[in-house]
């Protein structure tokens, strides 16, 4: 069986998200984990390179995962408690982490082959910051760095993050990706006291040929490259919440470009549909093609 062309490293996990006060429900998820699941779901051979646990919880994930068409030989079960993001607040969305199975992944597991296989490798999240996880996995992306595959980023900031990540991890991972997508909430926690325009010259100067999409929520997304500048408007939903919903759009984004949709414009609006579909449905929810196709062409008719 061929090995999938694209890998995302990182964590997968419960979130407990209190939709109203005192009524909480679980949804399998984590950035790296929902970014696998939606390009699978989108068309596109993905692995997720991650450990979870051999519980309930970890169960579920792995359900989930297969029904997702992921490629599962690349999934590591683990006797370890299961990581719960809990998320009191989802508008916009607050998190606390509890757990250890994601920290027991072990890169010598891999199949054979594996970087030989990838075009593509993701790197994102909390996976990035928990040790001893997080210096392995910048190991890794040196290493697809070296190979010449393509490597993606989003920091998606969570509250874990501190001083040696902005100072040490981030610099690290933006020197290595060719893409990165960061919301406006990441901007503003990675570089405080700095306006947007500042932040984002500050980012591109640290990798100036990287790609860069810069989500901005319901005001939609802008794609900076070297020399252009392109906006896309968010495509309007009744949303249920948004948890996820920056993960979709880094998929759709990803997926767009391998399933041979090139201009940069239809690209964004693609990334963005992904991201309103997600928003449409509660949890971190990974939009089919179908899905998302159907949304484009509704909005194509309202204008």
């Amino acid at each position: 069986m061929q090995l999938p062309s694209v890998v995302v490293f990182g964590e997968a996990l419960t979130d407990l998200v209190q939709h109203t006060p005192g009524r909480w429900q679980g949804y399998p998820g984590g950035a790296p984990w929902n970014v696998a699941r939606a390009m699978s779901r989108l068309g596109v051979p993905t692995a997720f390179a991650g450990s979870i646990s051999t519980d309930s919880l970890g169960d579920e994930l792995y359900r989930q995962s297969e029904a997702a068409g992921l490629d599962l030989r690349y999934l590591q079960r683990v006797d370890a408690d299961p990581l719960v993001a809990i998320v009191p607040s989802s508008h916009p969305p607050r998190y606390f982490f509890a757990g250890e199975a994601d920290l027991h992944f072990d890169v010598r597991l891999l199949p054979a082959g594996w970087l030989d296989a990838a075009q593509l490798c993701h790197f994102s999240c909390i996976s990035l910051v928990r040790q001893p996880l997080g210096d392995r996995l910048v190991e890794v992306a040196r290493q697809v760095k070296r190979h010449g595959k393509l490597i993606s980023y989003d920091p998606n900031w969570r509250n874990l993050m501190d001083s040696r990540y902005r100072e040490v991890t981030f610099p690290a991972m933006v020197e290595l990706a060719d893409i990165i997508k960061l919301s406006d909430e990441d901007l503003r926690q990675i570089y405080p006291g700095s306006s947007e325009e500042q932040a984002l010259q500050q980012l591109r100067e640290m990798n100036a040929n990287a790609q860069v999409l810069f989500t901005r929520g319901a005001e939609g997304m802008v794609l900076f490259t070297l020399g252009s500048k392109v906006e896309q408007a968010a495509i309007a939903v009744e949303v249920a919440d948004t948890v996820g919903a920056g993960d979709a759009s880094m998929a759709g984004w990803l997926a767009s470009g391998l399933l041979g949709i090139d201009e940069p414009q239809a690209r964004l609006a693609f990334s963005a549909a992904c991201a309103s579909v997600s928003c449409a449905n509660a949890g971190a929810y990974a939009p089919s093609r179908q899905e998302v196709e159907q949304l484009l062409a509704r909005s194509r008719e309202l204008r």
